[in-house]
């Protein structure tokens, strides 16, 4: 028979006293916030508790966009910029380890469209105003807020309309891909050492941020890449592919981002384009048969 060594005994023993200070700290907490409950699918019965881990992704980005505000506060743009990309990469995984792993919920799409709203609504337009709109009056103030105002737009017109369609297209450009022309903007600026305060610039900033709204509250359909799924297999060029373009971002991040994000944007407009002048081809051509 095998004894087990004192010092192991001694370790378990520590971490049981552990586990249940942690459990009496929990139930400190839950008799003061409450306990959340969500009614399932059907006839299953209501379930208690939230996901943990993608809503850990979801706080990591609106981590991220709070930082951003504060950075841009301080002054310090370059850290404001790059925070907001790094938001995109935690509200990219959040959504893709949820569905990974079965476990989306209610709660959690409701979290991360508030998380959203900070990171890529109110984030980027501070970031933009605080680095070349604060001396350019109301313009400037008024161009940040009709951007906060169509992110926050388009994010309610998404909620309502998410279980329409296949997912494979979003109606307007997406909130990130808008942060991240800001964002990115900012972050050439800084590169490049642009004077983005002085006229001529500063009313080019301000147009940015509106056209940028109007961008996501348009009706132009973009790619959501949400039917990739990344455990099939793909063939070796796509992969090649894939490896070219991280070189060229590791070449000049901010140029290379930018310059990708901003074909997105356009896309949108372009796809609008070519439908309407195809249905206005077929309609012709019935009404000449005709």
């Amino acid at each position: 028979m095998q004894i087990e060594p004192e010092q192991h005994r001694e370790a378990r023993g520590a971490t049981d006293d552990l586990e249940r200070a942690a459990e009496q700290l929990e139930d400190s907490l839950a008799s003061l916030v409450g306990d959340y409950e969500e009614r399932e699918s059907g006839d299953r019965p209501r379930a208690r508790g939230i996901y943990l881990l993608p809503n850990l992704f979801t706080t990591a980005a609106l981590f991220c966009g709070f930082y951003a505000i504060v950075a841009s506060l301080k002054g310090e743009f370059y850290s404001g910029a790059v925070a907001v990309f790094v938001a995109m990469i935690f509200d990219a995984l959040d959504g893709r380890v949820a569905r990974l792993t079965n476990t989306s919920s209610a709660f959690g799409a409701e979290y991360d469209s508030l998380s959203d709203m900070i990171s890529f609504g109110l984030a980027p337009s501070l970031l933009v105003f605080n680095y070349a709109l604060v001396d350019t009056g109301k313009v400037g103030w008024v161009a940040a807020f009709l951007y906060t105002a169509c992110a926050a737009l388009r994010l309610a017109r998404f909620n309502t309309q998410q279980d329409k369609g296949d997912g494979s297209q979003f109606t307007g450009l997406a909130s990130p891909a808008a942060a991240a022309l800001a964002a990115g903007a900012v972050w050439l600026g800084i590169e490049y050492d642009l004077a983005a305060s002085v006229v001529p610039l500063a009313p080019l900033w301000a147009l940015l941020l509106a056209l940028l709204g109007f961008l996501m509250v348009a009706r132009f359909p973009y790619q959501s890449f949400k039917t990739i799924r990344l455990e099939q297999r793909v063939p070796l060029a796509r992969m090649l592919l894939i490896v070219v373009l991280l070189g060229l971002v590791a070449l000049n991040p901010p140029l290379v981002l930018w310059s990708l994000f901003l074909i997105y944007a356009m896309s949108g407009p372009v796809q609008h384009l070519r439908r309407s002048v195809v249905k206005a081809s077929m309609t012709a051509s019935s009404d000449e048969e005709s």
